[in-house]
């Protein structure tokens, strides 16, 4: 503890010598241009704590742990415009609540298989703990999906009429034409636009509040994660005729499910690209040469992942003892992999499943509750000297 608040000390005082808080991240500034080798050490240090110097704080995340009993003052880590936003607007901090359970639950479901599986530590204020801390891949993927689904929760809310400012999209009026034909807007059209506008104000609001490397990443990535739900707005239509003859059509534009952004940005972990800040500190650099730069669409991120094979708390891996696997794949989920060559152990549990269902006229069907063994496979705990050796 002792060693991080000196570091954080050290940081705060070369910021102050290198500039106002407001200024450009950049080694050209006017204290990094005095002569000699040690003004270039001193500023090459100052660009280095920037970029690794991890930000240990709440997240808005916790919003979805409160349920029903959102108050803005008691969300900790808010930024003075994200709270001046809660109290203007309970309404959206209910949806915003909603949806940040809703993502969570994508993304468990996209890395069930996985070593890091996307656990969420109870009453933890961070959501997630120590493990985004790293400018990893997960972290980029967490800050995309979470920008996600606030966005697709907004929008939900809005053409549901349960936000006071927002309703459909009011552009979607008058006809319009596609590969079928002519068509009248109608319906109820998902205002994505308002759910992307919002969800930026409010999540980027804290990233915008410190110039480093990592909020610049988080930036990236939040939104990749907004644009990745307009992505898949799709046109829903309602025929009109004689017998569904489609002669007129009235149409509307709707979310897909959210499933699909999940899918989307899972991809984009798969292809995640390292990178590097740039020179003058506003952008980034793709950190091999050998691969190619980074567009909007991509998720990036600075620094390699752990392994997540034992329980680390400093780098906030929970580990995988006790995980179940697939003694039969060959994949993340097997057991060879999920548990780090460290075996598995066997037990057989009962289970109780419905067989020998018939159809009873009319109209069910009727099953039997039939009793079967199965093996589950766990993972073993390491031994406890490879254990003490990562706590």
């Amino acid at each position: 503890m002792l060693g991080l608040n000196r570091i954080l000390s050290l940081r705060a005082a070369r910021i102050r010598s290198c500039g106002p808080p407001g200024a450009k991240l950049s080694p050209r500034s006017s204290s990094c241009q005095n002569p000699g080798a040690s003004s270039r050490i001193y500023c090459a240090c100052l660009l280095l704590l920037l970029l690794v110097t991890p930000r240990v704080d709440s997240s808005w995340w916790y919003i979805g742990a409160l349920g029903a009993r959102v108050i803005c003052d008691n969300i900790p880590g808010l930024v003075n415009k994200q709270r001046q936003l809660c109290q203007r607007h309970p309404d959206i901090m209910q949806a915003i609540g909603e949806g940040t359970k809703e993502w969570i639950r994508e993304c468990q479901h996209q890395f069930r298989h996985h070593r890091w599986n996307c656990s969420t530590l109870d009453r933890d204020h961070t959501v997630f703990g120590r493990v985004l801390l790293r400018s990893s891949r997960e972290a980029a993927f967490v800050y995309a999906i979470s920008s996600a689904g606030v966005v697709y929760a907004l929008t939900r809310a809005c053409s549901q009429g349960e936000l006071k400012t927002c309703n459909c999209d009011p552009h979607k009026r008058g006809r319009a034409s596609d590969e079928r034909g002519e068509f009248d807007w109608g319906g109820c059209s998902d205002n994505i636009n308002y759910g992307i506008k919002f969800a930026r104000d409010f999540i980027d609001a804290k990233e915008r509040t410190v110039r480093d490397a990592r909020a610049l990443m988080n930036l990236h990535n939040n939104r990749c994660g907004r644009t990745a739900v307009k992505r898949f707005m799709k046109l829903e239509c309602k025929c009109h005729g004689v017998s569904g003859s489609c002669t007129l059509r009235t149409c509307w534009m709707a979310m897909s499910d959210f499933r699909k952004t999940g899918d989307f940005l899972r991809r984009k972990y798969n292809g995640a690209i390292e990178v590097t800040m740039n020179q003058d500190g506003t952008g980034f650099a793709v950190a091999n040469k050998a691969f190619r730069k980074a567009t909007k669409n991509d998720l990036v991120y600075f620094e390699n992942s752990p392994d997540y094979c034992l329980q680390d708390k400093t780098a906030g891996s929970l580990g995988t003892a006790g995980r179940v696997c697939n003694k039969t794949s060959r994949g993340t989920d097997g057991c060879e992999v999920m548990c780090c060559g460290r075996g598995y152990d066997t037990t057989r549990v009962k289970q109780i499943t419905k067989c020998e269902c018939k159809f009873k006229w009319c109209c069910a069907v009727e099953c039997k509750d039939c009793e079967e063994a199965v093996d589950i496979h766990t993972c073993k705990a390491p031994k406890r000297a490879e254990w003490l050796d990562q706590t």
